[in-house]
């Protein structure tokens, strides 16, 4: 689908996948890219960085009333006809802790909320500003949420966030059949280890390790790889209702 004359919505625009994301939506002629990042983020100064047809819209993408301004905002310049979404949180529980209490369910909840119900909420409201719109190469509009691959080999302390990926991945493929007469096309990636904001908080070692886990090429993912990634299932109006694995062949140990 070509983008010239419509807008895009990125969740988690400020950083990682979502800012490398913005930054191709923008090269392949997006009208405006409207980066959602929560207001404690730099998205304010990321948007003005990346020029006049990048727009900051502070939310939370669990409230409707917050993303739906940053629809609006999108809609403000023209038609939204591409969400990539981003937006996520990590968290560790174990079913059991050392001392013998069981896994703190507030935290599961939270990373559920985010990861999971957050997805749906980004999906379902963008799904019904793009019905609107009329087809451009067949689609009205395309739609990419972001799984990981722990929602096929989730690590142990990983269960809320292997969950929630999971669910996203289940969502994919229903998604996809229920938008399909909307012309509205739905997919999924589910990264491996990428050189995001959240890995560079770690030693050189460990990034070390994590890096010579992934067969081929062995090191980390760059957000950059993510993004065309994105932008090939944008152009491709036949990949639809697909969870695509970008991981360089790794599968996670248990631990």
């Amino acid at each position: 689908m070509n983008l010239t004359g419509s807008s895009a919505v990125v969740t988690g625009g400020a950083s990682g996948l979502g800012l490398a994301t913005a930054k191709r939506l923008l090269e392949a002629g997006a009208e405006v890219v409207v980066l959602v990042d929560l207001p404690a983020s730099d998205g304010k100064a990321v948007a003005e960085s990346l020029g006049d047809k990048a727009v900051f819209a502070p939310a939370d993408v669990r409230n409707a009333d917050e993303v739906n301004s940053a629809y609006d905002a999108a809609e403000a310049v023209a038609p939204v006809r591409a969400l990539v979404h981003c937006a996520g949180r990590g968290g560790a529980v174990r079913l059991v802790n050392k001392d013998g209490s069981p896994g703190d369910i507030d935290l599961y909840s939270e990373v559920i909320g985010i990861n999971l119900i957050g997805s749906f909420n980004v999906l379902r409201l963008a799904a019904a500003r793009m019905a609107k719109n009329e087809p451009v190469d067949g689609d009205r509009g395309v739609c990419i949420l972001t799984a990981s691959v722990a929602a096929f080999e989730g690590q142990i302390g990983q269960i809320p966030y292997a969950s929630a990926k999971a669910g996203v991945v289940g969502m994919t493929i229903v998604a996809a059949r229920d938008l399909a007469r909307k012309q509205i096309r739905v997919c999924t990636i589910a990264p491996g280890t990428f050189d995001t904001p959240l890995l560079n908080r770690l030693s050189e070692d460990v990034r070390g390790s994590l890096a010579a886990t992934v067969p081929h090429p062995s090191r980390l993912g760059q957000p950059d790889e993510y993004a065309k990634l994105a932008l090939s299932i944008i152009d491709n109006g036949m990949i639809n209702g697909e969870t695509i694995r970008l991981d360089g062949a790794i599968r996670m140990a248990p631990r």
